[in-house]
């Protein structure tokens, strides 16, 4: 491996990988049919797709044979005679599609990633790894993305292998998002009203932001006992956005806080009492329509009886 400079590291820091639902399902379906619920191994195989330098494209992928021993992390085995295979079949189908990296479903980096990484080298000069969470109470973008790198030290001691995060996102195509629409229509409970449905969304959205601030907390914690190198860039990053938080200790602006929620809070209030009377609007005149509905049938019947009647007499007379 070449040892990246930190105009390289700039670069490839900058990269987009752009992940598609297909990937997703794809990876998810490969776990579910492979390991136990209760297991923690994991699943490896290829990404395919384009890479067009700032953005890595990752649109279709594919299972690879992979054993590892769980208790020794770096005795592990991957047929990458399948993986030749595999991808030559593929790119008779699309020849647009280019492997680019890897894929496994972590959770978290492991000791063996940087010998897998390397394996894959022998097919491309520089694979994206990419850790999907496939755990069903994961929260937040379940996608990880990652570069192998060479980090040359400033005291000029020995280079160390490292993986670089990069930032990675969830993109669909039309057609993809009409297949995910269906998928989540199955998968939706038609039982739930849209304020339930709100508040859950939410309340995920709280949940990853705490885990994401757990996670800043352990890696503070970390530095702060000497267990991890201090990175300036990290710690460049939080102080940004420690430094967008409000100043609740300042008066005018918890008055501006407190004024803006009341106002929010008095039309949610003012709808509620809206939508009670317009429901109680329509109970009453339901009523009445059935209450008249009633009193017209009663009449009808009333001067059935009387023609019944008179034709009786007539017949009898």
């Amino acid at each position: 491996m070449v040892a990246s400079t930190s105009e390289q590291l700039t670069a490839l820091a900058n990269t987009t990988v752009v992940v598609h639902p297909l990937v997703l399902l794809s990876v998810t379906d490969h776990h579910a049919r492979s390991v136990s619920c209760t297991s923690s191994k994991r699943v490896v195989g290829v990404l395919l797709g384009q890479d067009n330098g700032k953005t890595v494209n990752v649109a279709n992928s594919f299972a690879i044979p992979f054993e590892e021993d769980e208790k020794d992390s770096k005795t592990w085995f991957l047929d990458h005679n399948y993986i030749e295979g595999m991808y030559d079949m593929f790119r008779k189908v699309n020849a647009r599609e280019r492997m680019i990296g890897w894929y496994h479903t972590g959770p978290k980096l492991r000791a063996s990633d940087q010998e897998i990484n390397d394996l894959f080298k022998r097919f491309i000069a520089k694979p994206v790894m990419v850790i999907i969470d496939v755990r069903p109470d994961t929260v937040g973008i379940p996608t990880d993305a990652y570069y192998a790198v060479e980090e040359i030290k400033d005291d000029g001691t020995e280079t160390r292998k490292t993986f670089l995060h990069v930032p990675s996102a969830i993109e669909a195509e039309e057609a993809e998002e009409i297949g995910v629409e269906h998928l989540l229509r199955d998968i939706k409970d038609s039982t739930t009203t849209t304020l339930a449905t709100r508040v859950s969304e939410q309340l995920a959205s709280l949940q990853g932001l705490q885990s994401r601030l757990r996670d800043i907390h352990t890696y503070l914690l970390d530095v702060a006992n000497g267990k991890l190198p201090v990175n300036h860039q990290i710690i460049y990053h939080l102080q940004d956005a420690l430094n967008l938080l409000p100043d609740l200790s300042d008066a005018t602006l918890t008055q501006s806080f407190t004024s803006s929620t009341n106002d929010e809070l008095l039309v949610v209030y003012l709808s509620s009492l809206l939508r009670a009377v317009i429901a109680l609007h329509a109970l009453v005149d339901n009523k009445a329509t059935i209450g008249r509905t009633e009193l017209e049938d009663s009449v009808d019947d009333k001067e059935k009886r009387k023609v019944d009647n008179s034709n009786s007499k007539e017949s009898s007379s």
